[in-house]
C-alpha cells in the first residue's frame, strides 16, 4: 500500500522501536493500540531531544488528534523503524507525521500515522504561541 506525506512535511527525527512480545493480541500481530504508542515514543523522543518534553506544571504539547492508518500486519520479532516528520506550523500548533516500516524490510511503510500537536500552558490549560527554539525546528 501506498502512503503520501505532504509534499511539504520535513524529517526531523528517527527512531527504532523494538517489538515487544506482550505487543501482541491474540490474532498474533502488534494491538492496534500498541501503533499509537510507537506513535508516541517517536515524538516525545523528538520534543526530549530538544528539550521540549511534556511539562504538567509548566508549558508544552498537547495532543488535540490523533490517527494511524494500518498498511500491514506487525509482527514480533522485530524491530521498527520510525520517521517523524512536522509540517504546518501555526501559531500553536503543528502537524507531526509518522511512518513505521520494519527494519527488515526498508522502505515498505507498515503503518502512517499523526496527530495535530497545539503548544499549551498547563496550568492555564490554554494554547500559547509555539516558543522560537521549536519554531525554528518546524519549517
Amino acid at each position: 500500500m501506498r502512503f503520501d506525506l505532504p509534499a511539504d512535511k520535513t524529517l526531523v527525527h528517527e527512531t527504532r522501536i523494538q517489538i515487544r512480545w506482550g505487543d501482541m493480541d491474540a490474532m498474533g500481530h502488534v494491538n492496534n493500540t500498541v501503533y499509537f504508542r510507537y506513535l508516541e515514543m517517536a515524538r516525545v523522543e523528538w520534543l526530549d531531544s530538544l528539550g521540549g518534553a511534556p511539562s504538567p506544571a509548566g508549558q508544552g504539547p498537547v495532543i488535540v488528534n490523533a490517527f494511524c492508518n494500518f498498511h500491514r500486519q506487525l509482527t514480533y520479532p522485530g524491530e521498527v523503524l520510525a520517521k517523524h516528520y512536522v509540517s504546518n506550523p501555526g501559531r500553536s500548533s503543528f502537524d507531526t507525521w509518522i511512518t513505521l516500516e520494519r527494519l527488515d524490510e526498508p522502505g515498505v511503510i507498515y503503518a502512517s500515522g499523526g496527530a495535530t500537536t497545539v503548544w499549551q500552558d498547563a496550568a492555564l490549560q490554554k494554547s500559547m504561541p509555539l516558543p522560537d527554539w521549536l519554531r525554528e525546528k518546524i519549517p
